[in-house]
């Protein structure tokens, strides 16, 4: 497959154009010629000279993460910029990245992963950012007891052993749950506002804890890095009904 289709198919699935004036990230393709072949592709959460060395150990023609190196441009490529991109060029290695348009999608997205995870129900968008929202709620089938849903997270997500921390201020058990992952706390009020008993997001600001507490809201810390892999798992799984040879790289941070 040429590389400027393979960015065109997540573009377009994506809707990355949407997201141009609404995201800090530079979506797309961030690296890499106008055309190339592509038939092994790499996949994980962040671009970091981790994860881009492990994609160029395993032969990828190019690597698809969340994060990605370009935040509002690049004015210099120097110290740990180039490090980082180096080895992307020395290696022919493109990079694809979609963070806010992945988080978004209703059923690749980062939050959507979690709502299949739980079963949750009569699923709508959730987080607003700018037009757009980066969040799914919906309903648990049947109420989870706190401590249950604490325990399906840390059995599922990839927290590197640092557990899932809970801000229990909500009722007993949950029924209305609202998800945006990541760095997703400043919609605490938000999901106040749209009832929901819990909001589970990956990491945590000292405020939280009072806004939480105040509101009556349960609040699920299952790590940054954790509640962001369902996303480029997504986006891999897709790459594997295209053709394409993939390979996921598990670069967990604990964080």
């Amino acid at each position: 497959m040429d590389l400027a289709e393979l960015a065109s198919r997540y573009d377009d699935r994506l809707r990355t154009d949407d997201f141009a004036d609404v995201d800090a990230s530079e979506n797309g393709l961030q690296v890499g010629p106008d055309h190339r072949e592509v038939e092994s592709v790499a996949f994980a959460v962040d671009a970091a000279e981790q994860t881009v060395e492990a994609a160029a150990d395993r032969g990828a023609d190019a690597l698809v993460t969340h994060h990605g190196l370009s935040w509002g441009g690049i004015d210099r490529v120097t110290g740990r910029q180039y490090d980082r991109i180096a080895p992307l060029i020395e290696n022919d290695v493109a990079l694809y990245v979609s963070h806010l348009p992945l988080d978004s999608h209703p059923e690749l997205g980062n939050a959507a992963g979690i709502a299949d995870l739980l079963g949750l129900e009569e699923r709508e968008p959730f987080g607003e950012v700018g037009p757009e929202h980066v969040g799914q709620r919906g309903r648990a089938p049947d109420p989870i007891p706190t401590d249950r849903l604490r325990e399906t997270l840390e059995a599922e997500l990839d927290h590197f052993g640092q557990g899932v921390r809970v801000l229990d201020f909500g009722p007993e058990e949950i029924e209305e749950v609202a998800v945006l992952t990541g760095s997703g706390v400043d919609w605490l009020d938000e999901a106040v506002e749209s009832g929901a008993d819990a909001l589970i997001t990956g990491e945590g600001k000292q405020k939280v804890y009072h806004e939480a507490r105040e509101a009556g809201l349960t609040v699920f810390l299952a790590g940054h890095y954790a509640t962001e892999t369902f996303g480029v798992r997504s986006l891999q799984a897709l790459a594997d009904d295209w053709g394409l040879e993939t390979t996921f790289i598990d670069a967990p941070t604990g964080l």
